[in-house]
């Protein structure tokens, strides 16, 4: 019994001391258009790619790497906004683009629709309890079952442009990054009656905010300030902002990191940096291909990979106590932007979209120690 518990606390162990991947393979996944991010669902099972362009989320079987289902919205008309110009354009409100997975509830962001929606993908019919608060609505199609099904999502407004949901260790509260209002959106959720949420504070920010990370150890939110040079730092507490960081220019995405670590993708500088999310000190960084986007961490925190948008390319950094070191520069061609990554004992699969391509990308590496 004891050489049985040994043996199985060597292999727990190993898989957080991990030291180095070597890519074993790829493989292109066909999505739609405008493959905007991708997530995983908890249990690592199935990832969903949201397509902005396409108007619709695709989910993926990660055993399998093939689709299983298909969510397109039903469109309506709407302002959209030309970021080349700052414009106001004729578009449609269901334009998914960011998400987070909320115990069973998957919460998307609608770009043009001024808000966000609650989806249940594994329990279908409990979209349909609530009709006649269904703002946003979609046809279902499972591939496995041959069957379509049309159902409704409440619409919570949180401001104009919602980008990046964020949510806190204990489920209770949602951020939102609103791109057009220059605001941040709190909501405290209920899991138990729709629309699951209610907006209670709305926080003004200095410029454009995009990416949000939440340090539940500290209480403390993180927010990037694309359209500026800053990183905002909010109290969990108040829900007030407390702080600010100076930064280089163009902050994009922000994940949280042990010991009190921030890694921040600069998408005009082409770079990435570790920074002190204490004082806001730049500890070390590094360059990029061109306008790094999403950023994500292995899960011992030792690698970090970089999808490039305009380098077509992901690129990965060994993540040292005080530097990184590129690895890898994978091209990915396509313009790749969200990366989701899924880990076993042996293996490392980094999932990336590639927003013109409208396909997924699929890396595998094996782990060496």
């Amino acid at each position: 019994m004891f050489y049985q518990l040994f043996i199985a606390l060597t292999i727990i162990s190993a898989g957080s001391t991990y030291s180095g991947l070597v890519l074993e393979k790829t493989k292109t996944l066909t999505s739609s258009l405008g493959v905007k991010s991708v997530l995983f669902n908890p249990q690592g099972t199935k990832l969903y790619a949201l397509n902005l362009e396409g108007g619709s989320i695709y989910e993926f079987s990660q055993s399998e790497k093939k689709l299983s289902r298909e969510i397109v919205f039903e469109r309506t008309s709407a302002r959209g906004l030309d970021y080349g110009s700052n414009r106001s354009i004729a578009s449609f409100a269901e334009k998914p683009v960011e998400a987070c997975f909320i115990n069973q509830i998957l919460w998307v962001s609608l770009h043009n629709a001024g808000g966000i929606i609650p989806i249940l993908p594994d329990t279908p019919s409990l979209n349909k309890t609530r009709p006649n608060i269904a703002d946003a609505k979609a046809i279902v199609i499972d591939l496995e079952k041959q069957r379509r099904d049309t159902i409704g999502f409440p619409l919570i407004k949180t401001g104009k442009t919602p980008k990046v949901i964020a949510t806190t260790a204990d489920y209770s509260h949602l951020l939102v990054s609103n791109w057009s209002d220059k605001t941040i959106a709190v909501l405290k959720l209920n899991d138990t009656l729709p629309p699951y949420g209610r907006i209670i504070a709305s926080l003004k920010m200095p410029a454009t905010p995009r990416g949000i990370a939440i340090d539940n150890s500290n209480d403390k939110s993180y927010v990037a300030i694309m359209g500026g040079n800053k990183i905002m730092v909010i109290n969990n507490h108040t829900w007030k902002v407390e702080k600010t960081f100076i930064v280089p220019s163009n902050p994009r995405h922000v994940v949280t990191a042990a010991p009190n670590r921030l890694f921040v993708s600069f998408n005009s500088g082409s770079q990435i940096a570790c920074i002190n999310a204490r004082t806001g000190k730049i500890l070390f960084k590094a360059k990029t291909c061109l306008q790094p986007r999403t950023i994500a961490l292995s899960e011992n925190q030792q690698f970090i990979f970089v999808t490039c948008y305009k380098g077509n390319t992901l690129d990965i950094f060994k993540i040292n106590s005080n530097s990184f070191r590129k690895i890898y520069s994978l091209s990915c061609t396509g313009k790749p932007v969200g990366i989701a990554i899924h880990e076993d004992e042996e293996r490392l699969e980094a999932w990336v979209g590639n927003y013109m391509a409208g396909n997924l990308k699929v890396f595998t590496f094996k782990k060496s120690y």
